[in-house]
């Protein structure tokens, strides 16, 4: 048998040795061999993060730039590709979108920043997801026009360190970090180290997602790693948190067949592109918005302790199909199995009761508001 090719193996964050010293457990995920929980257990990184602060290697997301001759020239390109107001993005702040296919659904959603300093006039920082970012970036290359160019920073390395303590912690090093506020974007200085911060995250708890150069990551692994509230969290945690949040995963609950309105998302179309439109897939996505969608997605509150799955099915009190579980599982801080998924639309009301096809038994469930545990973000 032929050996495995270096091509075939799993890539590896800078941060690699550090998880395998902290005794993770490591399986590939996107392409990469990651940190899925520590000896803690998922539990325990779960429940530290939303009562003090975790930290997070997510260095496997795609980071880039784009490049061009002024923000509005550089905004203008990217908002042929997706829904959001690029252009009235303000200095140090930070929006979430979608690309769009023709037919308006999601080939990835993603963070478009616009850094603070003037002088970076016409520069906006993604960050994509790593399932997709070869795909967006194959994407954006054969779309973007003469005089605005994509720069990858594969030379970065991503952190997230969240939870109410985050900011306390941070702010030891840099007092600006106290001053953030959600969704936006700022440079620091953490221990002499420079890195480009944006506070926001996935866990919905208030927090920082921490860009630093791939030279200088251990080195602030450690460093916040000596802070007494600070413990590391595995990417087992890191879906637990999202779901209790009510985010969406891609390639689970939004993906190319998606569009952002059936899975709830039209909050992230600001007012002039709903007018102005010049995104692909705008006449399904205003007709949708004027008329509603056949499915939307749900939160899922399953009675007992059975979790409902990814793909379990979804039916009314009737045994008929109306929809199918996109994420699910147990919640720690809900205390009880949740889900989410999507469901006819005549099914889609709080307070619906449904059953779930788990395991040949039909079991009930209700459907219930996101989030399932309220969001801490600073405002």
């Amino acid at each position: 048998m032929a050996g495995q090719s270096n091509d075939d193996l799993p890539l590896r964050t800078p941060l690699y040795e550090r998880h395998v010293a902290l005794g993770a457990r490591m399986a590939p995920f996107a392409g990469y061999e990651m940190p899925i929980q520590y000896g803690k257990g998922i539990l325990h990184e779960h429940l530290h993060t939303r009562a003090s602060a975790g930290l997070f290697d997510v260095s496997h997301m795609g980071q880039a730039l784009l490049v061009g001759p002024d923000h509005r020239t550089t905004a203008a390109a990217l908002e042929t590709l997706v829904p959001a107001d690029i252009a009235g993005l303000g200095l140090g702040r930070q929006r979430y979108t979608q690309f769009l296919n023709e037919q308006g659904g999601i080939l990835d959603d993603l963070m478009v920043s616009r850094g603070p300093d003037p002088a970076d006039d016409g520069k906006l920082v993604l960050v994509v997801n790593a399932g997709c970012k070869e795909a967006d970036y194959v994407h954006l290359d054969l779309n973007l026009p003469d005089g605005v160019k994509l720069e990858r920073r594969d030379d970065k390395a991503l952190l997230a360190l969240q939870g109410p303590q985050a900011v306390a912690v941070l702010a030891r090093y840099d007092e600006a970090a106290t001053a953030m506020g959600f969704m936006t974007v700022a440079s620091l200085t953490i221990g002499g180290i420079p890195v480009f911060v944006s506070r926001s995250g996935y866990t919905g708890e208030d927090g920082f997602e921490i860009s630093v150069a791939n030279s200088d990551a251990v080195a602030l692994w450690d460093l916040l790693l000596s802070n007494p509230e600070v413990e590391p969290v595995g990417l087992g945690a890191r879906d637990s948190l999202r779901l209790e949040a009510g985010l969406c995963l891609y390639g689970h609950d939004i993906n190319q067949e998606t569009s952002p309105v059936e899975a709830g998302l039209t909050w992230s179309i600001q007012k002039r592109r709903r007018t102005d439109g010049g995104f692909p897939g705008y006449r399904r996505i205003m007709r949708e918005l004027a008329e509603g969608t056949l499915r939307q997605r749900v939160g899922i509150q399953p009675q007992g302790r059975a979790p409902a799955r990814e793909g379990t099915e979804i039916m009314d009190m009737n045994g008929e199909l109306i929809g199918e579980v996109t994420s699910g599982g147990f919640g720690p801080t809900a205390e009880g199995p949740i889900a989410m998924g999507y469901v006819a639309r005549d099914f889609a009301g709080v307070g619906t009761d449904v059953q779930l096809s788990v395991r040949g038994k039909l079991l009930p469930a209700s459907l219930v508001p996101l989030p399932f545990v309220a969001h801490r973000y600073k405002r």
